[in-house]
């Protein structure tokens, strides 16, 4: 008689979360398919550099070192014994019926599947400023990234701006490693940030943390600012006016700028993959339907903050819910869930602290002038998306269609969501009711010879 055979699991992204779910899928005897964009396993919150980086996990990961070496030790572990199948340096660009369509170094691969856990994680939230557009100005994501993986800031005078944890997180690591960091400024103020703390109290060591990363970046930080602008020249950035919380213009010269307001959830694969969507209002963006296990339905679960934005913690709590949930469906027994829906739920009110502490600039984005380029990769500017909201009736996809917004290299992931709030601001409705921009392949920008290759 005839072996039943395993069925085919492919978990998308190899951060907390899918090296979470990786690891228990196979100590259920599973062996599944890890396909990431990086070299090497660890994510964004846990990136590791090349080989020959000098620094110690304790000056890349401050005081999550130990979590981190535990994730990469473990996920290499299984690699090297054969536990699992690796796909590094690997972009999903597209799915379809089952299939997953995979960018490597030798083009696009077919990639099939019967179980699919996405863990995509999460990008940087990024609103409008007028000048944003030029030379010099980054995510707060690529200035963490260059920092960790290259030891290098990408500026010889920083500013940065936005809010959250991300925000004093870079400025205190730029400031740790060297670098020249003249400004944090922060749209949040102190009243509002005041209005998250009890939710903050569900985790109190990280909020310490969180006060004594703020502690040391001393007089540079300032709350509850007005951003007014960024100068540039033809060479990239000059300076940023702001305004401070008594209305006092600033004008700080620089010649690096980086930007961020918390996160936003990578969710373009499970946008192709058929899930359900729900507008979120306190984070003011749209994110997948899923039951408390992770569990998007025809097969598909998701995991980490491509699903609820609830850091590196929450992501590996929701690996393994997400690999116990699959395993269940399949008839496979797993290991109790109780304690990891208990730990998730007291995550989910801290985050939900954050998101209160830290919002949105909702206003900011709605009152761009005009002229303010609102999509980069487009040009497109506010005024434009306004006049297109005219025309197609307060609708994203209309929008999208009329002024080109949301249609480059990023698909959205850094204008959607000011844009939605302009249209919404135009329509005289709330964002939710704009819409979402539709999911397009590829996903990440792919050469056409890539595609002719394809099978």
């Amino acid at each position: 008689m005839s072996e039943t055979p395993s069925p085919r699991i492919v978990i998308v992204g190899a951060g907390p979360a899918g090296i979470r779910a990786a690891a228990t899928l196979v100590e259920a005897g599973l062996h599944p398919v890890v396909i990431d964009e990086g070299q090497r396993a660890g994510g964004q919150i846990y990136r590791r550099p090349p080989a020959g980086f000098t620094r110690t996990a304790k000056q890349l990961y401050g005081s999550e070192a130990a979590k981190a070496d535990a994730l990469h030790a473990l996920f290499d572990w299984l690699a090297k014994e054969g536990r699992l199948t690796h796909c590094a340096a690997s972009s999903v660009i597209a799915a379809q019926n089952g299939r997953l369509h995979v960018l490597g170094e030798g083009g696009v691969q077919l990639v099939s599947y019967d179980r699919l856990i996405l863990a995509t994680g999460a990008s940087d939230r990024v609103a409008p400023v007028p000048g944003w557009q030029s030379a010099g100005v980054y995510s707060l994501g690529a200035a963490q990234i260059a920092l960790k993986a290259q030891g290098v800031a990408l500026g010889r005078r920083i500013v940065l701006i936005g809010s959250g944890p991300l925000l004093t997180l870079v400025g205190a690591q730029l400031v740790k490693a060297g670098a020249d960091v003249a400004a944090v400024l922060d749209t949040s103020p102190w009243h509002q940030q005041m209005r998250g703390l009890w939710q903050l109290a569900a985790r109190p060591l990280v909020t310490l943390r969180g006060l004594a990363l703020r502690a040391r970046l001393g007089g540079r930080y300032h709350a509850g600012v007005t951003l007014e602008r960024i100068e540039a020249d033809e060479k990239g950035v000059t300076a940023m006016r702001w305004r401070d919380a008594g209305g006092r213009e600033h004008r700080t010269p620089c010649d690096m700028i980086g930007m961020g307001w918390h996160l936003r959830a990578e969710t373009h694969l499970a946008d192709l993959v058929g899930c359900a969507f729900t507008y979120d209002e306190q984070w003011r963006q749209w994110l997948p339907k899923t039951d408390e296990m992770g569990r998007a339905g025809n097969g598909v679960y998701l995991a980490g903050d491509g699903a609820r934005l609830l850091g590196a913690d929450g992501a590996e709590i929701a690996g393994r819910l997400a690999a116990a949930a699959c395993l269940a469906d399949l008839g496979i027994p797993a290991r109790s869930t109780g304690g990891d829906l208990r730990k998730l739920a007291r995550l989910e009110r801290f985050a939900r602290g954050l998101a209160c502490a830290f919002p949105w600039p909702a206003a900011m984005a709605r009152a761009l002038p005009d002229d303010a380029v609102v999509c980069r990769c487009e040009n497109v500017t506010a005024g434009a998306v306004r006049e297109s909201a005219d025309f197609g009736g307060g609708e994203a996809n209309r929008v999208k269609s009329l002024s080109r917004v949301g249609m480059g290299r990023c698909q959205g992931r850094y204008c959607q969501l000011a844009a939605v709030e302009l249209v919404a601001a135009q329509a005289g409705c709330a964002p939710g009711a704009v819409g979402r921009f539709r999911g397009q392949a590829p996903v990440r920008p792919a050469p056409i010879g890539a595609f002719l290759r394809d099978g």
